[in-house]
């Protein structure tokens, strides 16, 4: 049986917390900043928890994370 190979673009994008919640950062913070609000810009820099609908999926791409 071949090792499952976890999937790179996803490892990149989302970290596993140490209870097994899925940690990621927002899109949309790194250029054209200009005409984005002082407020929209700081909740972008926080990290957030994902969402349960989407959890199943993303620790498919990440078996051994």
């Amino acid at each position: 049986m071949p090792k499952i190979k976890t999937n790179r673009a996803a490892a990149k994008r989302f970290k596993i917390t140490g209870s097994g919640k899925i940690k990621f950062n927002k899109s949309n913070s790194s250029h054209i900043l200009t005409k984005k609000t002082t407020k929209r810009k700081r909740s972008l820099r926080l990290a957030q928890v994902l969402d349960a609908t989407n959890v199943k999926a993303v620790k498919r791409m990440l078996p051994n994370g």
